[in-house]
């Protein structure tokens, strides 16, 4: 599987090209922004066709890229469906918070446990809602795409519409830190003291995740 991890934008956000190395068709998870490069990148590691654009949840920083790669690159959008609402119809003030535009609506909706296939390979959904209501992670034996769910040494704020410190708190705790100690964690955003992690050292070192 190839996994390229780019930061983008002006929010420090992890953009995620991942792709099929025997067919060429991958997805890209959460192209916040500098589209550009993310299509280069993604055909310099032999990705010809990109098949979804995955959101793992619906803010706008790491939505604002939508519109511009499903234009040149016919993707799909997709997102789990408890996050269609504000995907669709975000508010004024996130919009203006992450000085993003809107996103066009999602071509196909997920939930947890659905797959995700492109080429060969595929990602499995992990919904953990929390930071927003259909927040979720990606994984496959080995790696988890963790979004706005669990960061290196932090996690997600729910300080937005639809957060909750005690559903995120569960959602890492019963969803993520039972995942194998060796699965890399690639977050949402670059945080961090390093740009991925691993679930043995979240739960080792992670002040937010102590007693877990």
């Amino acid at each position: 599987m190839i996994i390229e991890q780019l930061e983008v934008g002006n929010f420090a956000v992890f953009a995620y090209i991942v792709g099929c190395e025997e067919t060429g068709e991958g997805i890209v998870i959460d192209p916040a922004a500098e589209v550009d490069r993310i299509l280069r990148i993604a055909d310099n590691k032999g990705i010809s066709k990109i098949k979804y654009i995955v959101n793992t949840h619906s803010h706008a920083d790491h939505c604002g890229g939508n519109r511009e790669l499903k234009e040149k690159s016919g993707a799909q959008i997709v997102i789990h469906q408890d996050d269609v609402d504000s995907l669709v119809n975000p508010s004024a003030f996130i919009l203006q918070l992450f000085q993003c535009e809107g996103s066009p609506p999602p071509d196909r909706t997920v939930v947890d446990g659905e797959r995700i296939e492109f080429g060969n390979e595929f990602l499995t959904v992990i919904h953990t809602p929390g930071h927003t209501p259909g927040g979720m992670c990606l994984y496959t034996p080995g790696h988890v795409f963790s979004g706005d769910t669990l960061f290196v040494g932090s996690m997600g704020r729910t300080d937005l519409p639809g957060g909750s410190m005690q559903v995120l708190l569960n959602s890492i705790k019963t969803k993520l830190l039972v995942l194998p100690d060796e699965t890399i964690v690639y977050p949402g955003h670059n945080y961090g003291s390093f740009p991925r992690s691993s679930i043995g050292q979240e739960k080792k070192y992670n002040p937010f995740l102590s007693g877990y």
